[in-house]
């Protein structure tokens, strides 16, 4: 990652320390909001839908929605949307504690970029790639880490990253080429910072198989005596 310890020393001053903070925190405010404006007051037009990502609405002035996704919170039941948020806090504390607060912020921005071009193609973008980027990155950080899966079941997470990683795979497969454009530029932050471990890690394999092959002739070709 060359490139990444030539940005850092660059730009480092611009990392943003505690980022998931203020994005759960965020999120956690527009939820809080939302209930008060369609529970409370009449069933107002939420906040929710003047945050998300629409290129037309984009393409006639509300340029905001551009990156105001990332302030959604996922659709669910308050008490999912507690734990979401704080696995999300968790896994970019964890991030943000093993790579510094640059190389996260950097990691989180080339996401939303992602995510960005992601929509601009499908005309759909949400946080939700973002966020399962972060499960992936901390994963392959932490892959003998366990959770507590429904908060009973210990797992490692490289188990659980092997499920979603099949999941992305499905997907791909069965997606039309928008949708596949879409999978793997919303993972680009993933693949940009462990493309090459994954490359080594396979020339590594070939090159044990190699080894392992012409010792196994050679073994073949030796007389016994």
């Amino acid at each position: 990652m060359k490139w990444i310890d030539k940005a850092e020393r660059k730009f480092g001053r611009f990392g943003i320390p505690n980022l998931m903070l203020y994005i759960v925190g965020i999120n956690a405010l527009v939820y809080v909001i939302d209930m008060i404006l369609v529970n409370g007051s009449g069933g107002m037009q939420s906040l929710a839908s003047y945050l998300s990502f629409s290129v037309p609405d984009i393409l006639n002035g509300q340029v905001w929605r551009i990156i105001s996704f990332i302030c959604l919170p996922p659709a669910s039941s308050p008490m999912w949307i507690v734990i979401n948020l704080y696995f999300y806090y968790l896994m970019g504390s964890w991030l943000e504690n093993a790579w510094g607060s640059f190389r996260f912020t950097l990691y989180y921005v080339i996401g939303i970029l992602g995510t960005i071009l992601a929509g601009l193609v499908t005309g759909y973008a949400t946080n939700s790639y973002i966020n399962l980027s972060l499960f992936l990155a901390a994963a392959q950080l932490f892959p003998d880490s366990e959770l507590l899966v429904f908060f009973i079941l210990p797992v490692k997470m490289k188990y659980l990253a092997y499920i979603d990683w099949l999941i992305l795979l499905m997907s791909f497969i069965f997606s039309d080429w928008g949708g596949r454009i879409a999978i793997l530029v919303s993972i680009l932050n993933f693949l940009l910072f462990f493309g090459n471990d994954f490359i080594n890690r396979i020339r590594h394999y070939f090159k044990y198989r190699k080894q392992r092959q012409n010792f196994k002739r050679q073994m073949n070709q030796t007389p016994w005596r």
